[in-house]
């Protein structure tokens, strides 16, 4: 295999890692270490106990060793069923509830460290701060809104920190991230022969932000941190390709496309403080600016509907705010156990927003976890969470467009497992 190949080859198979469903809130990835989510990323700004810090907060790398490396993955087990209570297919003939719209995924990421000098700090990180799939079983009665749905990122973040003294200390980053996007449902149009046409939307694109954070030593025992990450702008490009038994119609409907998407910014306020030689509490809250997608138009760019909208996801997302606690127990001289509790919210509005591929509600983490010690220099961390949702209603209404009307309720919970291998040297 050439060399050029190789390197085209490598950003589609990072990409391919990075499936499964949004574990926070909407499409928000907040599984960026699994060192964190034994305590529900309670004190995530705060806590830099490791170099996944970078993400959460770049000032803590003045809190790390000479030089740090951390690497590791969480696996996502998520579960969405529907159960119908009288959706309206309009034109089309689609039947049952989709089975289990949920997937397996997994979130990698890595991190490093390097002190330049015993105040000033450079780190490089590797993650993945959006993401959703969900899949269908097609036919199903809102296929016509949605057969599958799959949101990928990977981002690079470059970053700096400086110790100003001994109780503060900042820090920022710039943020290098490419998105991709795959939606699919059915062609709802009054015509039996085009009813069953597959329509398939990719887009793509690739845009920087920044992020910024500060670390404050109130005390020897407390900590305070806060840390911001900008908005991303996004310009996508990409096709709507149709692929159904009428060659007329796919040739007339299929055509190049573009949309405008930005996704929110977050900031997070956390701390820490060391209650005795074996407890210390965290706690967080953090906010994230969902009203930055209150809709999303799809414009064709080519053949004879340019300039016209394909579709629009009427999201109507408004901001949301999560708050989580945690504490950790030594156990032993090299074992720390960990637990955490948080309740994140959804940007979802009501019923009527909902959309068949985020079936989003608001949800309590309920977490749990160790850190292992393996010597001075090596530490392991393991971590698992539940996920629970309440039943959440949907009454979206798309008869208008043609798209149907799904009505019911949605049964969801995922499972999280984490683990994360930090080393300094």
């Amino acid at each position: 295999m050439n060399a050029p190949y190789s390197m085209k080859l490598l950003p589609a198979l990072i990409l391919s890692l990075l499936a499964g469903n949004a574990a926070a809130s909407a499409f928000q990835l907040l599984e960026q270490t699994g060192s964190g989510l034994g305590n529900a990323y309670a004190g995530s700004a705060a806590v830099a106990e490791n170099a996944s810090t970078i993400f959460y907060n770049p000032a803590g790398m003045t809190q790390l060793k000479e030089h740090e490396f951390s690497t590791g993955g969480v696996l996502v087990a998520a579960s969405f069923k529907f159960n119908d209570t009288g959706s309206n297919v309009g034109f089309l003939t689609g039947t049952g509830s989709g089975g289990n719209a949920g997937v397996l995924g997994f979130l990698p990421n890595a991190y490093m460290s390097w002190a330049l000098n015993k105040d000033l700090y450079v780190g490089l990180g590797f993650g993945a701060p959006f993401g959703l799939k969900t899949k269908y079983d097609n036919p199903w009665v809102g296929a016509a809104q949605a057969i599958s749905f799959d949101v990928k990122t990977y981002n690079i973040n470059p970053s700096v920190a400086y110790r100003v003294n001994d109780s503060v200390s900042v820090g920022a980053g710039l943020n290098w991230q490419r998105l991709t996007a795959e939606y699919k449902r059915q062609v709802a149009v009054v015509s039996a022969v085009t009813a069953v046409s597959p329509l398939v939307l990719d887009l793509q694109d690739e845009a920087l932000g920044w992020n910024v954070g500060a670390l404050f030593t109130l005390t020897p025992a407390t900590k305070v941190g806060v840390s911001y990450r900008s908005a991303i702008k996004y310009k996508l490009t990409g096709d709507i390709g149709i692929t159904g038994p009428s060659a007329a119609l796919n040739a007339s409907r299929s055509s190049d496309a573009k949309a405008s998407l930005k996704l929110p910014d977050t900031f997070i306020l956390s701390g820490t403080h060391q209650l005795s030689d074996k407890v210390q509490l965290l706690g967080d809250i953090s906010w994230t600016g969902w009203s930055t997608i209150p809709k999303l138009d799809v414009l064709r760019t080519s053949g004879p509907f340019s300039g016209q909208i394909a579709q629009t996801l009427d999201t109507a997302f408004h901001d949301s705010v999560r708050v989580a606690i945690g504490a950790n127990y030594q156990y032993l001289g090299d074992l720390k156990l960990k637990f955490g509790i948080a309740h994140d919210q959804t940007p979802v509005r009501s019923a009527a927003t909902r959309l068949v591929s985020l079936p989003d509600k608001n949800r309590i983490w309920l977490s749990t976890g160790a850190q292992w010690e393996i010597n001075n220099d090596s530490v392991l961390d393991f971590g698992v969470t539940y996920l629970l949702l309440k039943k959440s209603k949907i009454d979206n209404d798309q008869l208008a467009d043609g798209r149907g009307r799904v009505t019911g309720n949605f049964q969801a919970n995922a499972w999280l497992f984490g683990v994360q291998y930090s080393r300094s040297f």
